[in-house]
């Protein structure tokens, strides 16, 4: 009997000394970027690997995927995640993006700010750039790698990092490598892609993942199901593949894509401009489409204004009957 007062008395301070977890996740539907379930969305945190994304995106319109030079000696002081590069290795842009995205090596990250920014201050300071135009107003990057331990590492929030996958997704360069479930490096590696998902879920499309003790897990993924692509963010979630999937699967389930505007050109306003492909938004099944277009004229572009219910989305589109676009979400 005493004995097990003892185990009831260990067990109880062992309750009392384990963190709580505070989970904050979104859901967003990647075309028009509609929050569909969240928690916490707007909390900043440390993210730790998923702000690779950025990193990637970065190289991949500043850089030339073709680029290929000797590895710096500065990879010889990283931490954590490797591909296991070595000074002067000679190296593609690339591989480093397949090494970044599938096996989250913070040597490839620094290699490609190095390369990409002239220096990682620099590339980092393009991270933040691109940060402020996407919309991400409550991030700061501090380094390429996610790395929190010396620097404090790069805060966002779930809505933000949705916010950046829906923007990284447009691109069909980071599409197919952060899809990518095998690769083989120029140097025999083959590495497989961390997020699980990709192998589990047959509607996944792309995703990162990310690990520090500051941030614990943190995971951004894609799911597309005919012509709805959902994004999820979990940050500080310990179950999180299977919270992915299951939210992945509400969406498919609860949600369609519904078309707003079509392909083709259109004049408002005495104005021309040109819509490239079918543009969709999601919509709750079994509910009354309720949407209401508005349109203006600001600064040379043609700006949509989609109520959907509760949110308003708006698009820009460039006043040019000769340069079609798919428009730009703001």
């Amino acid at each position: 009997m005493e004995l097990k007062k003892i185990i009831c008395c260990l067990l109880l301070l062992t309750l009392q000394i384990l963190p709580i977890k505070a989970e904050s996740y979104c859901v967003m539907s990647g075309e028009d970027q509609q929050v569909l379930e969240e928690k916490d969305m707007h909390k900043q945190q440390s993210v730790a690997s998923i702000s690779k994304i950025m990193t990637a995106m970065i190289a991949i319109e500043k850089g030339n995927l073709q680029d290929r030079w000797q590895c710096s000696e500065a990879i010889e002081t990283v931490d954590g995640s490797m591909i296991y590069l070595q000074k002067d290795q000679m190296v593609s842009l690339e591989s480093l993006l397949y090494g970044l995205m599938l096996r989250s090596g913070n040597d490839a990250a620094v290699e490609i700010a190095e390369h990409v920014g002239g220096n990682e201050e620099n590339f980092v300071a393009m991270m933040n750039e691109k940060a402020k135009e996407i919309g991400m107003s409550r991030t700061l990057f501090r380094n390429p790698t996610g790395l929190d331990e010396k620097d404090g590492g790069n805060v966002s929030t779930a809505y933000d990092m949705a916010l950046l996958m829906s923007y990284a997704l447009k691109n069909r360069t980071f599409r197919k490598i952060a899809g990518t479930k095998y690769y083989t490096s120029e140097w025999n590696y083959r590495w497989k892609n961390k997020n699980r998902l990709l192998f589990s879920y047959d509607k996944s499309t792309a995703g990162k993942t990310g690990f520090t003790k500051q941030a614990g897990r943190t995971l951004v993924t894609s799911a597309k199901n005919k012509q709805l692509e959902s994004i999820v963010v979990t940050l500080d979630m310990h179950d999180d593949f299977r919270f992915h999937e299951q939210a992945h699967q509400r969406v498919s389930e609860e949600y369609e894509a519904l078309v707003w505007l079509d392909k083709g050109s259109y004049r408002v306003q005495e104005k021309q401009f040109a819509v490239e492909r079918k543009l969709y938004v999601a919509h709750k099944k079994g509910t009354g489409a309720n949407l209401r277009v508005h349109s203006h004229i600001e600064q040379g572009e043609m700006v949509y204004e989609l109520q959907h219910h509760e949110q308003s989305l708006l698009y820009r589109f460039p006043l040019a009957a000769s340069k079609k676009t798919t428009g730009e979400r703001l």
